[in-house]
């Protein structure tokens, strides 16, 4: 039995959960963070979604890691390593029970996976026949695939790979 697979149709409350975790991140980073985007399903309005915030934190450059690394450890973030993806830091929390649950990556200005989460969200964003489909594939998935994450990543990545390559990416 793995991770059940809970895919939720778009909330409106997901634009101000973002908003939250981006509010307590800006006071813990101050200047080291160039932006923070809302990436991933919930940052795309009427796409259904793991009920999860994905973030990227934008830094100048791969130089400021370190004091990156400090700074979110001092507001209960604890780095992860880039878990196999190069151009994305990962950091896990604690005591964030007043935020959505999110996941949180740090990334270079120059990261080939920030360009990829940014030109895949800002196509769906602009492409409503796309969202539609996605919605339906993410909704199948986890209804075929409950409790098997690894199953239903592997149902929907066509489309993701489809979309990629029409972007070039």
């Amino acid at each position: 039995m793995g991770k059940p697979v809970v895919v939720e149709q778009y909330n409106e409350e997901w634009a101000a959960d973002f908003q939250a975790i981006k509010a307590e991140l800006n006071v813990a980073l101050g200047n080291l963070a160039q932006r923070i985007e809302h990436v991933g399903s919930t940052s795309v309005r009427g796409l259904s979604s793991k009920p999860i915030i994905d973030i990227d934190v934008v830094i100048r450059d791969v130089c400021l890691l370190e004091d990156v690394i400090e700074a979110l450890g001092k507001a209960g973030y604890s780095h992860e390593g880039d878990l196999g993806i190069k151009g994305r830091e990962a950091f896990k929390y604690d005591g964030k029970e007043h935020l959505r649950k999110h996941h949180l990556y740090v990334c270079a200005e120059d990261s080939a996976e920030l360009n990829r989460h940014i030109k895949f969200r800002d196509y769906l964003r602009s492409h409503p026949e796309a969202v539609v489909e996605y919605s339906r594939i993410k909704e199948k998935g986890a209804a075929l695939f409950p409790d098997d994450m690894d199953k239903y990543i592997e149902y929907k990545s066509p489309f993701i790979e489809k979309i990629y390559g029409d972007l070039g990416l």
